[in-house]
């Protein structure tokens, strides 16, 4: 499990995280929602161990996550990190060579079910092709959890449904788990176990999806739009 405690994060005096709290569950798919510049970036990068909270802690199993702690959690960042030179058979050797827990030949299975070519560069694919190869080096690692900033943004509805599908076929849903964050709510609501709204920094909303639909009687995207079309009445 994963415990995220009173974390916060401020840049000089600008406030981006205030006292951020929740857990990842081992075995669930967490999505984190939120408008631009909520802080849902910053969160997933304190998690990953790439960048120092402010204040709090974040706990995997009860020891402090730190850079080494990318030995259990699979980090997908939003922006293209990857060599542009490299091909995506070489992409997926240099992941081999930085994470015990990554499979070449998963890896390449990932990549024949999404359809990349691995023998072209990564700065002469598309952008659709690309984001399928960053899928398939981060579904290669067998890791715990995943961690996963905006995996569908930006592409199209046929390469956001292939990801989709990668992620429910490459993954185990009774030991891994999957926090991603995204603004396709209602694509990937089928596969949420629950979400985590957040609001300028800070947490508005923790609920399961089954709750969102019994309890309010609606759809997330609809349970989702009321809740934060009310947080910016209550602060205006």
């Amino acid at each position: 499990m994963i415990t995220v405690e009173g974390i916060a994060k401020k840049y000089g005096k600008n406030s981006v995280l205030e006292d951020v709290s929740f857990t990842i569950p081992k075995g669930k798919i967490i999505g984190l929602a939120g408008e631009n510049g909520s802080g849902k970036s910053t969160v997933l990068k304190i998690i990953a161990g790439v960048l120092e909270s402010s204040n709090g802690s974040v706990k995997l199993d009860g020891t402090e996550v730190t850079r080494r702690s990318a030995e259990r959690i699979a980090y997908l960042p939003d922006l293209d990190l990857f060599y542009p030179y490299f091909t995506g058979e070489e992409l997926f050797h240099y992941y081999g060579s930085q994470f015990d827990d990554f499979h070449y030949d998963k890896a390449c299975i990932v990549a024949q079910f999404l359809n990349i070519p691995l023998d072209v560069k990564i700065k002469k694919m598309s952008k659709g092709n690309r984001g399928r190869v960053k899928m398939a080096a981060t579904l290669g690692r067998e890791a715990t959890y995943y961690l996963m900033d905006e995996p569908f943004s930006g592409f199209d509805p046929l390469v956001r449904e292939d990801l989709i599908k990668g992620l429910i076929q490459f993954t185990d849903p009774e030991t891994q788990s999957i926090f991603l964050s995204t603004h396709e709510i209602r694509e990937v609501e089928p596969l949420l176990d629950g979400i985590i709204v957040l609001h300028n920094g800070k947490i508005v909303a923790q609920e399961e999806i089954e709750n969102i639909r019994e309890e309010y009687n609606q759809d997330t995207v609809t349970w989702l739009k009321k809740l934060l079309k009310e947080g910016d009445k209550v602060e205006q």
